[in-house]
């Protein structure tokens, strides 16, 4: 991929055909909508993939990351059991945990890269046998160095369920409809780590510690056989970016010209793609090909760490991190709370509550996805067609009125032992807006630099996990505060935080255009395409 005109804007795509242009490639049930990135005429490009095809992928992604989300967290509820019986402090399990998390982001530097040069499939296989294993061997723990050691070979392995699947999905889904599928994997990310627990209690009260890890690694065993028969490679090499399709769409004098000339990569009748179908032995291939040279398998370890001076990455990372902060300081208080007087509920019961984060995420996420997409074409009639990646920001609203009123409402309906009714209310509430919060932010990341993804995603993954990593031993002393002005306190960072996505609308779109040059160019040494 050469000869990028780096004047073009990066994220700033025509998406909403007002001006009638014939050349343009249409959505079949939608002809004002343009098809961005503009499919090749390759039969096996995923872009070209049939309706069915592409849902039994994005299935396959959530199994994917559902059975991750449960291996990884069954054991949130259990921790004190697992001290009683193996004689680990408490505070070397929370530390191992904490250590998982980092390493779900920067093991990324390594797995990430060998994923996009040589396949996503097998190391998706590899991440969930892997997460298997290590639920088969957690309850043979005795020592707190192999619990450490446990927890941060897990972290590596399971990187592909922080960063991997956005990319995924972006390698399908067109620019129109993608704000609903990530919405989607953001439901099954988070919906995971709420279900473990409450699965969790009901195994320990009936079966021991034991079993509630042997059932997760039941789960990702059954994940495996599925994901080997059904989950396809996704990789597909193209020649084109957003830049060049920025050209062909360009308005300016002679660009009919342009367009009538640069139809080569567009895709023709379903009839008349060409290439060879792949087989289905084929396709159970682990890994199917080459897509980077050793060079560029060298530069995804460390650019997406440059990648990071971007200031649109960076906020997306930060702002998708504090999301991952609030989901942690729930999960670090719900037990405590819920289990003292005067709610004294059984580990079971406390599972149940997580009820009310799983219906406030479904709405979170249906509400940044599904909403979000059509709201952003709507915006975009309104802007001759363009949509702007901040266009979507403006969503945020909700979160900053439901941020600060669920952590208060939270924290200070405890302190003063209100229903447990009020409280599950609370926690749907936080969970709601930790959908929203963190949906759109992966969307800006994505709809800002789509050329590189798979960087990009790596870039905000490190900034969320590391921050999560830090507030994990930041959490038990900001509780010495009590529960009361620990919660108002974090109510009021919550809404500061947030109102930054006010400054991003404002000037998101200046860093875009500042990083351009900077950024084409990355896209014109080698990149994996949309």
């Amino acid at each position: 991929m050469h000869d990028i005109d780096d004047s073009v804007v990066p994220g700033s795509v025509y998406l909403v055909d007002v001006q009638e242009k014939t050349t343009v490639v249409h959505a079949e049930n939608n002809g004002a909508i343009v098809l961005s990135p503009t499919p090749s005429n390759d039969i096996n490009d995923p872009l070209n993939w049939s309706k069915g095809r592409k849902f039994l992928q994005i299935v396959c992604v959530m199994i994917y990351t559902s059975a991750i989300g449960i291996g990884t967290t069954m054991l949130y509820s259990i921790l004190q059991p697992i001290s009683n019986d193996t004689g680990i402090p408490l505070a070397t399990l929370n530390a191992g945990t904490g250590y998982m998390f980092l390493f779900l982001g920067w093991g990324a530097l390594m797995n990430q890269p060998l994923a996009l040069t040589f396949g996503k499939r097998g190391i998706y296989l590899i991440s969930v046998l892997g997460n298997t294993a290590i639920c088969l061997l957690t309850p043979y723990i005795k020592t707190e160095g192999q619990w450490i050691a446990s927890k941060i070979v897990q972290g590596y392995l399971c990187t592909p369920v922080e960063s991997l699947c956005e990319v995924s999905i972006a390698d399908v889904f067109f620019a129109h409809e993608r704000g609903t599928y990530i919405g989607i994997y953001t439901l099954f990310l988070f919906g995971s780590n709420y279900f473990a627990p409450l699965i969790a209690g009901f195994i320990y009260d009936g079966q021991g510690w034991h079993w509630v890890m042997y059932w997760a690694a039941i789960i990702n065993f059954g994940s495996l056989i599925i994901l080997f028969f059904f989950m396809e490679e996704t990789n597909f090499v193209r020649n084109t970016s957003e830049a060049t399709e920025a050209i062909r769409f360009s308005t300016k004098p002679g660009a009919e010209k342009d367009d009538k000339e640069s139809t080569t990569s567009s895709p023709v009748p379903s009839g008349g793609l060409a290439g060879i179908p792949k087989t289905y032995s084929q396709r159970l291939a682990l890994f199917s090909g080459r897509y980077a040279s050793n060079k560029l398998l060298l530069t995804m370890t460390y650019r997406p760490v440059i990648l990071l001076r971007f200031p649109v990455i960076f906020w997306a990372g930060f702002q998708y991190g504090t999301c991952l902060v609030w989901y942690n300081v729930l999960n670090a208080t719900c037990s405590l709370i819920l289990s003292e007087q005067p709610y004294n509920f059984r580990a079971s019961f406390v599972g149940l509550t997580y009820l009310g984060p799983l219906i406030g995420m479904f709405l979170g996420t249906f509400y940044s996805g599904w909403v979000g997409d059509r709201f952003a074409v709507r915006y975009a009639r309104r802007t001759h067609g363009i949509r702007e990646p901040e266009h979507r920001l403006w969503l945020m609203v909700v979160s900053l009125l439901l941020c600060p009123a669920s952590l208060i409402l939270w924290g200070v309906g405890a302190s003063k032992g209100i229903s447990w009714i009020g409280l599950v209310f609370g926690m749907g509430i936080i969970s709601c807006s930790t959908g929203i919060g963190s949906s759109l932010s992966i969307n800006y990341a994505l709809d800002s630099y789509k050329d590189m993804s798979g960087e990009v995603m790596m870039a905000v993954i490190l900034v969320r996990n590391t921050l999560s990593f830090a507030i994990g031993y930041g959490i038990t002393p900001w509780l010495h505060m009590g529960y009361q002005d620990t919660f108002i306190s974090a109510g009021f960072v919550g809404l500061a935080i947030t109102m930054i996505f006010f400054i991003v609308i404002k000037w998101g779109k200046s860093w875009r255009i500042a990083s351009r040059k900077r950024y084409w160019g990355y896209v014109a040494d080698g990149t994996l395409g949309h």
